[in-house]
């Protein structure tokens, strides 16, 4: 676990990705809105009952990690705060709800981009309160819990007090393990928000059909060891046994060398690598954590890694960071990292 003291500057930006995708029991659950604290990973929702509403699903209630909000229609005018709310919701058709995005982490899918792009971006990292309130927004949709950093303002109360709702990832609830159905889970969800729970439903069987196809190309395979190496130099930061990164691997034939790390991230030491002996490395991208080439020549002239078979054959996996998180890409990573790991499995 990062224990907040400083690093060499090879790789400077690990501890803010820590900060960014620390359970949210120490960023999310700083903000005073959430008194009665994060449950599930896995928001509730319910009608409100009322018969007179104007839209089919609506009023909507929906617990989202402790707070709770009543869509008596869906949102019409949306900030997303990291990149996988807005490619989730540009993947549901809904870009004429955006008015505003920020944080783009990765470069955005293809088929995403014109759409992205006919977007305001806000900022190039999370945006002011100030920033947000000025894109009148009716709905603030985070995707990493320092979307409502309260010590940076933007507290969830502070959106409340302004008469904006937030919802927030389900992936920074603060609670239990993340796997691919809190990504269903988070799809449906937003489906019935934005009143498109059909489409949602659509997407959520596409997404399950390009896991399948992947998990059944590598069935009977052994799993090999696999490390993910997100930044570090002194120390190597990873995934461990909460994180997501931790199923797409064991889905696509593998198994993360530090599932037994207690966090959905943590600082490793290069010692316990070298030990654990991994077959493939993943490596995650994005920006400002320093080029994939940069992380490989990293890894690749440490003397000390030489003789790890991942390093001695050269075998890395490239993920965007996006694709390991609790939105759209997770399915796509399965695929990525099945051929990476299994590349026989695909000739």
């Amino acid at each position: 676990m990062y224990d907040s003291t400083s690093r060499p500057p090879l790789f400077p930006p690990a501890r803010r990705r820590h900060a960014l995708r620390t359970t949210a029991a120490g960023v999310a659950l700083s903000a005073a809105v959430l008194t009665a604290g994060c449950g599930s990973p896995q928001d509730t929702a319910q009608d409100s009952g009322n018969t007179a509403s104007s839209s089919e699903g609506f009023p909507l209630t929906i617990d989202n990690c402790g707070v709770k909000t009543t869509y008596d229609e869906p949102p019409s005018r949306v900030v997303t705060i990291h990149q996988h709310p807005a490619e989730l919701m540009l993947t549901l058709g809904l870009e004429d709800r955006m008015v505003g995005t920020a944080f783009p982490d990765s470069p955005v899918l293809p088929e995403l981009k014109k759409d992205y792009e006919s977007i305001p971006q806000l900022a190039e990292k999370e945006p002011s309160f100030e920033t947000v309130l000025e894109a009148e927004p009716d709905l603030v949709y985070g995707g990493y819990a320092s979307a409502f950093a309260e010590n940076e303002g933007r507290s969830r109360k502070a959106f409340a007090d302004a008469g904006i709702d937030t919802h927030l990832n389900r992936e920074y609830c603060g609670k239990k393990r993340v796997t691919m159905k809190d990504t269903y889970d988070e799809v449906r969800t937003t489906g019935r928000i934005f009143g498109v729970p059909d489409r949602a439903d659509k997407l959520v069987s596409r997404l399950q059909k390009r896991v399948d196809k992947a998990t059944a190309a590598v069935e009977g395979e052994p799993e090999a060891p696999v490390f993910v190496y997100d930044s570090g130099d002194k120390s190597a930061f990873t995934a461990g046994g909460k994180s997501l990164g931790t199923e797409l691997i064991r889905l696509a034939g593998g198994e993360n060398v530090f599932a037994d790390l207690d966090d959905v991230f943590g600082d490793v030491s290069w010692e316990q690598v070298v030990e654990r002996k991994p077959e493939v490395i993943a490596i995650y991208d994005y920006a400002g954590a320093g080029s994939v080439e940069r992380k490989k020549k990293f890894l690749l002239s440490q003397p000390a890694l030489k003789d790890v078979p991942a390093v001695k054959n050269k075998r890395f996996v490239v993920l965007p960071l996006t694709a390991t998180l609790v939105g759209l890409r997770s399915a796509y990573a399965v695929e990525d990292l099945a051929r990476g790991i299994h590349p026989e499995s695909f000739e």
